[in-house]
């Protein structure tokens, strides 16, 4: 079902990245994975961060390495999806935030990228050696739930995030 494609943003990028951002305004639902996106007012900022998030010596202290990919549609070059692959886990994305964040505009939710993004983030996740991978979504987030399970992710437990139930899956690659 290859209807995506991963990359690495550049500045060739920037307005079907703001368009992507725009999106999720318009809608006022929340981004996630997005390496703070949504933070961001200017996109050249964006993009220094998430270059030096690529590294260990140039990410910011606290944070771990981690790389960004746009999931764009092959037929025609649209941004579906962000997804953010942390290149190893600090105590706290083993208690909560898991290897992989990611999220799907709002145009094209319930299409079926969110499992196909997924899937393709797990193959970045084995070119960096990786053998197992964890993935979180809260329990009230039942798409993301379905996502994980589709690829393989094994329920392991669920805590408490911020008063919330979060799920915690496991993925063998």
């Amino acid at each position: 079902m290859n209807r995506l494609y991963l990359k690495f943003p550049t500045l060739e990028d920037k307005e079907k990245v703001l368009d992507f951002k725009n999106e999720f305004i318009l809608s006022g639902q929340k981004m996630a994975g997005v390496g703070g996106l949504d933070r961001y007012d200017s996109f050249e900022e964006w993009l220094t961060k998430i270059t030096n998030d690529l590294k260990e010596e140039t990410c910011k202290e606290g944070k771990v390495p981690a790389t960004l990919y746009l999931s764009c549609r092959i037929s025609d070059d649209k941004l579906i999806g962000i997804v953010k692959v942390k290149h190893r886990l600090n105590k706290h994305l083993l208690d909560y935030g898991g290897n992989i964040g990611d999220c799907i505009r709002p145009s094209e939710q319930g299409k079926g990228y969110g499992t196909e993004q997924i899937a393709l983030s797990l193959e970045k996740c084995r070119e960096l050696k990786m053998d197992r991978v964890l993935i979180t979504c809260f329990k009230r987030n039942i798409a993301s739930a379905r996502t994980i399970q589709k690829n393989n992710g094994i329920l392991e437990n669920e805590v408490i995030d911020n008063g919330e139930l979060k799920q915690r899956y496991w993925i063998e690659l």
